[in-house]
């Protein structure tokens, strides 16, 4: 194979470059890991991870596996380009083009191995890496070597400068010196950025771990989704069949009572049988012909007036009813009602008759007392939850004092120590005016800024003892997520020292739903 293609394959198809830190995917083809990295970031939101050579789609983010091999061969062939680069300086006493090793300061030339070897049998010169610029190593002003160095100046200066030039009566040191003094500060920096790489990749390592356990988690709920939303799609489907079963009835019916109605036929047989009878002279005949019955039967008349009658318009509203009643049950199973507890509510709240709106009262309300009842103006729920995944939604854009969160249903209900967050028995969000917080177990965690939303969700995850916070704003920012292992079922609970809080929305997913009403 000739050099140029083997270069080819050494080749990143993404950024054109030879390789570093080669990666293979699962379909065998490999990229820089950071190209490829870079690359699916912007197909993480499609929750598709594509390969760039093939198009071959990944719905799961493949893992990045090192390609040894490729690696060693674009290191080694990254160091050969180096040397080549650093080829160009040629030996002066080479009749023909000879890579230098050396250049000689004194001599102003440069060396070749071979001539080198008889250089050093000479005088000791000063012998630098191949240059062929040997002048920059003078001194302009008195064509000098530069063998100092101006601490004041942070210039190479020669010794005239030193004596005679500019740099007179400043702090002087040997090149030599200069140079190990920086070497040591250079090292102690090396030093220092290797812990810091160290501590960066640790962190890098951390971050990879938690975005492979989000994505697992993304995983898991992308399949509960689509579970859900199947189930969703079939169960209106067997609604949509039963309407329509239900308007092809009637309109069956409807053509049946035509299909009685209809005596046009019989009534044409009788009334040329009728003529007939009229028109014959002899009158025997006329009396003993068979009679042709009640040509104005009322009963018939009526039965079929109300059969015209019932099968004559559609029953709407049985089939409304059909609808809304298959629109309720299916809905029933997704979302659901979360409602305050009026016995558990502070005599410094009033709340709402759907259950779900608690405002502050400036007037104590002397309800009767009773273990039950708060004495902050809090509330919590009639409902608990003891497993499964369960999120509600509060609309907290009429008041600058509130808090929000889960308790169980063991916390004091007396004493500042029954606030929400006060305590070992509950979780929650808060805001003071201007300033937001979370708290719990009187452990408090600052926001940095102002929440741009007007309702927060509170998402309940039992089974992996997660209590979640999110600003309901675009896009949907998370605030904070406690952790913890519960002993107890949890309720809901709102806190109002100013205007008003709603409970707006409140849903739960996966197959196990426990709710039990207080």
């Amino acid at each position: 194979m000739a050099s140029a293609d083997v270069t080819a394959e050494l080749r990143c198809s993404i950024c054109m470059e030879i390789y570093r830190d080669p990666v293979t995917l699962p379909c065998g083809h490999n990229f820089c890991r950071g190209c490829i990295t870079r690359t699916w970031v912007h197909q993480v939101l499609l929750r598709e991870y594509k390969c760039p050579e093939c198009h071959k789609i990944y719905r799961k983010r493949p893992e990045l596996v090192r390609n040894t091999s490729l690696h060693n061969i674009a290191e080694a062939f990254h160091a050969t380009e180096t040397d080549q680069e650093q080829t160009g300086v040629f030996c002066d006493y080479c009749d023909f083009p000879v890579p230098a090793t050396k250049s000689c300061l004194q001599c102003e030339t440069s060396l070749c191995d071979h001539h080198l070897r008889k250089h050093d049998r000479s005088v000791k010169h000063t012998l630098l890496p191949p240059t062929t610029d040997l002048g920059k190593r003078k001194c302009s002003v008195h064509k000098k070597f530069l063998e100092y160095y101006c601490t004041e100046d942070a210039a190479c200066v020669c010794v005239s400068c030193s004596v005679i030039g500019e740099h007179v009566g400043h702090k002087m040191m040997l090149l030599d010196e200069a140079s190990e003094k920086k070497k040591r500060k250079l090292r102690n920096d090396l030093q220092k950025l290797i812990k810091e790489t160290a501590k960066n990749e640790e962190k890098v390592q951390s971050l990879e771990e938690c975005r492979k356990q989000a994505e697992e988690k993304a995983d898991g709920e992308a399949e509960r989704g689509t579970a859900l939303i199947r189930d969703l799609r079939r169960q209106l489907e067997d609604l949509e069949k039963k309407v329509l079963g239900d308007i092809t009835r009637q309109l069956q019916s409807y053509n049946d009572v035509i299909k009685q109605v209809e005596i046009k036929e019989k009534l044409s047989r009788k009334i040329c049988h009728i003529e007939e009878m009229c028109k014959m002279t002899d009158p025997m005949t006329v009396v003993q012909e068979s009679d042709t019955g009640d040509l104005c039967d009322t009963g018939d008349r009526e039965r079929h007036d109300k059969q015209l009658h019932d099968g004559g318009d559609l029953d709407v509203a049985s089939i409304s009813h059909t609808l809304h009643t298959g629109l309720s049950d299916i809905m029933s199973g997704v979302t659901g009602d979360l409602l305050l507890d009026v016995s558990t509510v502070s005599n410094w709240l009033n709340i709402s008759v759907d259950r779900k709106t608690a405002s502050f009262s400036p007037i104590w309300r002397n309800r009767l007392e009773t273990p039950q009842r708060f004495q902050y103006a809090q509330v919590m729920s009639s409902q608990s939850f003891s497993s499964g995944r369960h999120y509600w939604e509060v609309d907290v854009g009429d008041s600058d004092r509130w808090r929000v969160g889960m308790c169980y249903p063991s916390i004091d209900r007396r004493g500042e120590q029954s606030a929400i967050g006060r305590n070992n028995k509950s979780w929650g969000l808060y805001r003071e005016f201007d300033k937001y917080s979370l708290m719990h177990d009187t452990e408090q965690i600052q926001l940095p800024d102002k929440i741009p939303s007007d309702r927060v969700r509170i998402c309940l995850d039992y089974e992996a003892g997660q209590i979640s916070f999110y600003a309901l704003c675009d896009p949907i920012r998370h605030l904070h997520t406690f952790t913890a292992t519960f002993t107890e079922p949890l309720h809901a609970v709102l806190y109002v020292r100013a205007g008003c809080i709603k409970i707006s929305d409140f849903w739960e997913s996966g197959d196990i739903k426990e709710s039990t009403q207080r």
